[in-house]
């Protein structure tokens, strides 16, 4: 598997659908400059774990745009699966009321680039955190029973975002306000002196 943390994130011109209209040319770098971009991949439409995840990241979109960011689903499935998918109530396993752009990479291209394609023309569920100048800061990937935590990825674009800020590191379990550290030896010492 390719590790894409540190690259440039690939590129991306494929179709999309937001609130039940579909996007043509709909690409990665209209961000780049402006925000920072999550972008999950999850396996299928009409699926079980699925939806969880982009209520999910629905509940907490307002969170994600005031970090000043965009998220983007993004599965192999056509743009028309998309839009039936977002017509079918949340009660019986739809996505309606999903209001972010989510991606069709019908070719699976863009699955295969961000290398999450499976064999069987799915695609892993990979989460890939994108600063503004389009380099892949996070990358976390888990296999397909495994639904993702999206508190786990606001925590990480905050730490994110702190050391771009404050020039310190965040330790394990680092949140919003707690302690950071200098990356050196004396910040180390700092950190643990009380601990």
């Amino acid at each position: 598997m390719s590790v894409l943390v540190g690259k440039p994130a690939p590129e991306f011109k494929v179709k999309a659908v937001k609130a039940g209209e579909v996007l043509e040319d709909f690409t990665l770098s209209q961000f780049k400059g402006k925000k920072y971009v999550v972008l999950f991949f999850y396996p299928l439409d009409f699926t079980f774990v699925c939806p969880t995840e982009l209520h999910e990241f629905q509940a907490k979109l307002g969170e994600f745009e005031k970090l000043g960011a965009q998220v983007i689903g993004a599965s192999t499935d056509s743009w028309f699966s998309h839009v039936a998918w977002l017509e079918t109530p949340k009660k019986v396993g739809g996505i309606q009321g999903v209001a972010y752009p989510i991606i069709s990479d019908f070719n699976k291209t863009v699955a295969a680039d961000y290398d999450v394609l499976l064999p069987g023309g799915m695609a892993l569920r990979g989460t890939f955190i994108i600063d503004k100048d389009g380099v892949v800061q996070s990358q976390v990937v888990n296999n397909l029973p495994l639904g993702r935590n999206i508190e786990e990825t606001l925590r990480t674009l905050k730490a994110l975002q702190f050391t771009e800020k404050h020039g310190e590191v965040c330790p394990a379990g680092w949140t919003e306000g707690a302690q950071s550290m200098k990356a050196d030896s004396a910040g180390l010492k700092e950190f643990f002196k009380d601990k």
